[in-house]
């Protein structure tokens, strides 16, 4: 694997899927857990990543058991208060021994292999803090390969009381991946109806 990805000998990749958003518009739902075409919606991300990375984790607030029940580690945010995407990171970078960490959320299926391979392959390559895919139209932050080498900065941020993405970004050395191929890959699925919707894609 990780001769595909341009890494050194020991270097490690994990990837951690994001579920301990509060879903409003799902009526508050646990998104990660609410079936689609009968499967919890993420095991489709847990499907496309398993075979691609060292580690895999899922970051979740509640209904711990019910992800542990498929057969990944949970951890919760390390912070309180629902911070984001950011907080979710920060507590994986911590729980995981690897040199690179992918993160994504839990509720795009249609996450493509081939997105994670090109993030991934970038950041190597430039030797840069975060690889972040850009769709066409603007960047697409909660997709993205970190260097563990950021940990410091991160923690910083968030305790500063800091949350949004791209301010953290501008921090660091980043290497943008065009992904305008990979449109499916960002999609979400928010409501009813984009579930019902996204259910004829599956």
């Amino acid at each position: 694997m990780n001769e595909r990805y341009g890494l050194r000998e020991g270097q490690q990749v994990a990837a951690v899927i994001l579920a301990g958003g509060l879903a409003r518009r799902m009526d508050g739902q646990d998104k990660g857990l609410i079936l689609l075409a009968d499967q919890p919606m993420i095991s489709y991300a847990i499907n496309t990543l398993k075979p691609l990375v060292d580690s895999l984790i899922v970051n979740a607030n509640r209904n711990r058991e019910a992800y542990e029940d498929m057969g990944l580690p949970v951890i919760a945010d390390s912070r309180e208060g629902h911070l984001g995407p950011l907080s979710g990171l920060s507590s994986a970078i911590a729980a995981l021994d690897s040199d690179y960490v992918f993160m994504c959320p839990c509720d795009s299926p249609f996450m493509e292999s081939a997105l994670f391979v090109d993030l991934i392959t970038a950041c190597v390559q430039a030797d840069a803090d975060i690889a972040v895919p850009h769709d066409g139209e603007r960047l697409q932050p909660v997709f993205c390969v970190i260097h563990r080498r950021v940990e410091g900065s991160l923690n910083a941020f968030l305790d500063a009381g800091e949350r949004k993405i791209d301010r953290w970004f501008e921090q660091h050395s980043v290497t943008t991946v065009k992904a305008a191929q990979y449109a499916e890959s960002f999609r979400n699925i928010n409501t009813e109806q984009e579930r019902l919707a996204a259910e004829t894609g599956i």
